[in-house]
């Protein structure tokens, strides 16, 4: 595979499009998660697999319980 280079512009609410390069090199779809890899100065995006996204969305259900504005006053800071 060559290199390729894709631009996306940021929005105002910081958002923005995949590249149709980058999803086709990732062969991205409609729903698929995508995970933002930074390692020293570099990021790089790669598609999350299926067991990847489950993982993430009970992390998230469960880290729900510590999502107040005590536990907020509580641990800032740290």
């Amino acid at each position: 595979m060559k290199n390729q280079a894709a631009t996306s512009k940021i929005s105002a609410k910081n958002q923005t499009t995949v590249p149709t390069e980058v999803r086709k090199a990732l062969q991205l779809t409609s729903g698929d998660g995508i995970r933002w890899v930074i390692e020293e100065g570099k990021v790089s995006v790669k598609k999350m697999s299926k067991i990847d996204m489950e993982w993430t969305k009970a992390t998230e259900m469960t880290l729900q319980e510590w999502n107040s504005q005590e536990d907020d006053e509580a641990y800032n800071g740290l």
